[in-house]
């Protein structure tokens, strides 16, 4: 042993990563006997190669063997699981409605959603799949047909893309709250030829439907439920239920089935990624099924647990993890057509939930509810997620007493998934450090101002050490079940998640988009976003889409949009930056266009108006220094203004009023 060790366990002093020195013995020797068998040595043998074994590995090494080994070694028990099941899978050649079918084989009659007050059984849903399925075949309908699905939370809504999928076409799965340009955008990248959508967005799609038709010549649109009263009498479109109560709820022809296989694409599910207007991400059948698998080996959902998904089907939480996990392994989901925090807790009780599904911003609502008997009366034992910040992790656990938390990471459309299997607090996942090539995944350098990758003299990136913020990366392995990236509608978008030249000359990575940070164990913690797109209400909030809008809005001046943190709150909240010199727009105009043109969590919470901006070298405007600066009255001499929740204006944002918003008196 070195010299300076021997001093700091006299002293007391030594650095956290040094054990007691029994402590470390004790698991070099177990993990010695367990390979050689304690029989075949004396003890003296045993101690002298142990003593041996202590002189090659470090300090450091026995610190993160004695810390990491158990959770790595569960870790990758969990993968085994998973990888098989992707394996028979593919063997198989499965798609997502044959996984399903064996389900419904298995359990005809198990209720598969609690909505409002009605119940579906998996069989119900299965008929219900089926019509749609034999009814878009007879429209002809075929592989490959993209087709919008927009509409709010409702059984119907999984039972018409599974139906679509049953014959091969590819549902859109677009956010029910966009509105015109986004919405029209978010159509056309996925080249849908059809809109099946509900009858309360039906005057969205009214506003739209003329441009979406732009192109096409023929277009057809699908409406559940009746048409309001005062609908527009030039907007024609098919009444979906009278259509389906004459078609079949038979099995879809075998033919038809066979001709879509386990690589085929599934579904497209929009992500804001780091630049421009929502971008669809492929979702293959592959993905699908192991995310199925993900919900039960690796987040721990258990067969006969009743899910509780207050979160919007788009979203890759709720449609894809907890409804691939209930389509393969029969899990019943209790289904919210919105998020309520009053509510919460008394439905749990009400549908005899275990496990539920969460974002950080919904954590934050709970927390801030008066405390009610049903938070301690209810059963749930697992809660699955991401967005659970470190701040308010402990309060949140102990306040409502939750068992697990299983708090995941990673992107709808990427590779680079990771979790938290052991409830350590804050940590979104991690990475092994004894086995670092099992996942290759990791943290490079960026460029805090521009999120550039930071690359060496030899032209690779610079990986980061542990307590450096990086963005996160995962290696692309192509035709690998988990490692594989499938990329987006769009190729342009596809391309600007790729970095080459990682790690080796030639390899290829995902870029996350997001700065994480790592410590020396090897757990990863979320620090914030890169590029464009911060993070608000728990949805992601594009600023290239914002500030399209928005100047629009105020006759095409140069505007620029970011995130602000709000003490309290989660992600960063829209802040715009308005060249007006003059101090001439019109805010009362500005309000309301947005309000007609972006979803709630889109529209700037905050206004600056400014004489100057700074420009980079490509006359590009910087946003970093404004960013910084935040919204602080007492600190900026600009004109500010702030979104009055309640009267939906932009009102003069000064010291009293910033008081305010940051001790949380204002409710945002």
């Amino acid at each position: 042993m070195d010299r300076s060790f021997l001093k700091s366990l006299r002293e007391g002093t030594g650095p956290k990563v040094i054990l007691p020195v029994m402590q470390k013995y004790a698991v070099l020797a177990a993990l010695y006997f367990g390979l050689t068998g304690i029989g075949h040595w004396s003890w003296g043998q045993a101690l002298l190669s142990v003593a041996l074994l202590w002189t090659i590995l470090s300090q450091n090494t026995i610190y993160i063997l004695y810390h990491t080994f158990g959770r790595d070694a569960r870790a990758g028990l969990m993968m085994v699981r998973l990888m098989l099941l992707v394996k028979k899978a593919e063997f198989l050649d499965w798609t997502v409605p044959k996984m399903f079918h064996e389900t419904v084989s298995r359990i005809p009659d198990k209720i598969m959603f609690y909505f409002e007050d009605s119940t579906w059984t998996f069989s119900e849903v299965d008929k219900y799949s089926n019509r749609i399925a034999n009814y878009f075949l007879s429209l002809g309908f075929k592989k490959g047909d993209s087709v919008a699905l927009f509409m709010e939370n409702r059984p119907e809504y999984v039972g018409i893309w599974l139906g679509l999928s049953k014959i091969g076409a590819v549902p859109a799965l677009i956010n029910h709250s966009l509105r015109q340009e986004s919405l029209i955008h978010s159509i056309h990248v996925a080249d849908c030829k059809s809109i099946v959508f509900s009858s309360d967005v039906y005057d969205a799609v009214g506003e739209v439907i003329a441009s979406v038709k732009n192109g096409y010549t023929e277009y057809s649109s699908f409406c559940l439920g009746p048409a309001p009263k005062n609908s527009d009498e030039h907007f024609q479109t098919v009444m979906l239920e009278e259509s389906l109560l004459k078609t079949s709820d038979g099995p879809v022809d075998k033919v038809i089935q066979d001709s879509i296989g386990f690589k085929d694409k599934l579904m497209y599910i929009y992500t804001s990624g780091t630049t421009g207007m929502p971008k669809a991400a492929v979702i293959k059948h592959s993905r699908y099924i192991l995310a199925a698998g993900g919900c039960h080996f690796v987040i721990g959902v258990r067969k006969d647990d009743i899910i509780y998904s207050p979160l919007p089907l788009y979203h890759s939480v709720a449609g894809m993890i907890a409804m691939a996990g209930s389509m393969l392994h029969g899990m019943s989901i209790v289904m919210k057509k919105k998020f309520s925090a009053s509510s919460y807790w008394k439905d749990c009780i009400k549908f005899n939930v275990t496990a539920a599904q969460y974002i950080g911003e919904l954590c934050r609502y709970l927390l801030n509810t008066p405390q009610i008997p049903e938070e301690k009366e209810h059963k749930v034992r697992l809660m699955f997620g991401n967005g659970l910040r470190q701040q308010i992790w402990v309060d949140f656990v102990q306040r409502f007493g939750i068992e697990k938390i299983a708090e995941f990471y990673g992107s709808t459309e990427g590779n680079s998934q990771i979790i938290n299997i052991e409830n350590k607090v804050g940590a979104v996942g991690f990475v092994s450090l004894l086995f670092p090539n099992i996942l290759p995944l990791g943290l490079v350098k960026v460029d805090e101002e521009t999120g550039a990758e930071v690359r060496d003299k030899n032209g690779l990136c610079i990986t980061c050490q542990p307590g450096e913020p990086g963005e996160f990366v995962g290696k692309i392995v192509r035709n690998h079940p988990v490692r594989d990236f499938h990329g987006y509608a769009d190729e342009k978008a596809t391309q600007k998640k790729l970095l080459c030249d990682v790690r080796t000359k030639g390899d290829l990575f995902f870029r996350s988009g997001d700065v994480l940070v790592m410590d020396d164990l090897g757990w990863l913690y979320f620090k914030d976003r890169s590029g464009d797109t911060f993070r608000w209400r728990g949805e992601n909030v594009s600023t290239v889409e914002v500030e399209s809008i928005l100047s629009n809005i105020i006759d095409l001046k140069d505007a620029i949009v970011y995130g602000v943190q709000i003490p309290g709150t989660e992600g960063r909240a829209g802040m715009a930056a308005i060249h007006d010199p003059d101090e001439i727009v019109d805010l009362e105009k500005l309000a309301s266009g947005l309000k007609a043109k972006l979803p709630a969590f889109a529209r700037p919470l905050f206004v600056r108006l400014v004489d100057h901006f700074d420009i980079t070298g490509t006359y590009k405007l910087k946003k970093f220094n404004l960013q910084r600066e935040g919204f602080d009255p007492d600190q900026i001499s600009d004109k500010m203004y702030f979104l009055n929740p309640k009267s939906g204006l932009y009102e003069a944002l000064d010291a009293e009023l910033f008081k305010n918003i940051v001790s949380g008196s204002i409710r945002l």
